[in-house]
């Protein structure tokens, strides 16, 4: 892997990371597709701390809010750390219980593809959702209705904050609150993953050297803050449901192509 071809990727990552396209549905057509090779563990690794640092740097005043005035024991900061807790719960059961038939999703590239078609329908639905309500935060049962959703899209084709957003929006939370709500419920998700991974790092090869390691995960945090910023005026916008004509489009071009292939 060259420089330019990693910096490509981390670009790629860190969009996708982010905009209500899912990244790991992306992979899987592309690798389907046109025979391209994931990059090796370390590069995947790196490229999601990377994300996962952008949005600590873009949401760094709520965090330390947040952390500061649960220190003091307030009850809305410690009642909202709660929420994420509940709603990282469901993402991390499935994660534990059922890491192979999650697995087994990654190989088959037409459930991918119906996956997308499924991320464009609920991105479609949130040009009715937007507007609905102006809670500051989704409430117990609402994260919990989140973290299922966030469970949702560990399957290959499902969008992490396309639904996590979605969900957010159903539960009457105002389109930027549901976006940070999001966004923040990530970092453990990231974190989580990461943690995960970090083991299987010494039996594996890397696939990229320092250099390049390097370069993916600045250009990944960097496309990482773009995409977030994007993501929320979009969202304040009410354009937001545009990303389900992209989530249909790629899907629907793999079905026609595997049609045609087959």
């Amino acid at each position: 892997m060259t420089t330019i071809e990693a910096i490509i990727l981390g670009i790629v990552q860190g969009l996708t990371e982010f905009f209500p396209v899912s990244s790991s549905g992306h992979l899987v057509l592309a690798e389907a597709m046109l025979g391209v090779n994931p990059p090796g563990l370390s590069f995947e690794v790196l490229v999601h701390l990377a994300t996962a640092v952008s949005v600590i740097v873009l949401y760094r005043r709520r965090i330390v809010s947040l952390l500061a005035a649960a220190a003091l024991r307030e009850q809305e900061a410690l009642r909202y750390l709660g929420m994420l807790v509940v709603a990282s719960i469901p993402a991390a059961l499935v994660g534990v219980t059922l890491a192979d038939a999650v697995a087994v999703a990654f190989d088959s590239p037409s459930l991918t593809a119906v996956n997308l078609l499924i991320t464009g329908g609920v991105m479609f639905a949130t040009r009715w959702l937007l507007g609905r309500g102006d809670r500051e935060n989704p409430g117990w049962a609402g994260a919990a209705f989140v973290g299922v959703a966030q469970a949702c899209a560990l399957l290959p084709g499902i969008s992490r904050s396309g639904f996590t957003v979605a969900a957010a929006l159903g539960a009457r939370t105002n389109p930027k609150r549901a976006a940070e709500f999001s966004f923040l419920l990530s970092l453990p998700a990231i974190l989580g993953a990461t943690l995960l991974e970090l083991p299987e790092l010494g039996d594996v090869e890397a696939g990229a050297g320092t250099l390049q390691l390097v370069a993916a995960a600045v250009a990944a945090f960097l496309a990482g803050l773009v995409a977030i910023a994007l993501f929320i005026r979009w969202l304040g916008s009410g354009r937001f449901h545009r990303f389900a004509y992209y989530c249909w489009a790629v899907g629907l071009a793999y079905l026609l192509y595997s049609a045609i292939a087959s």
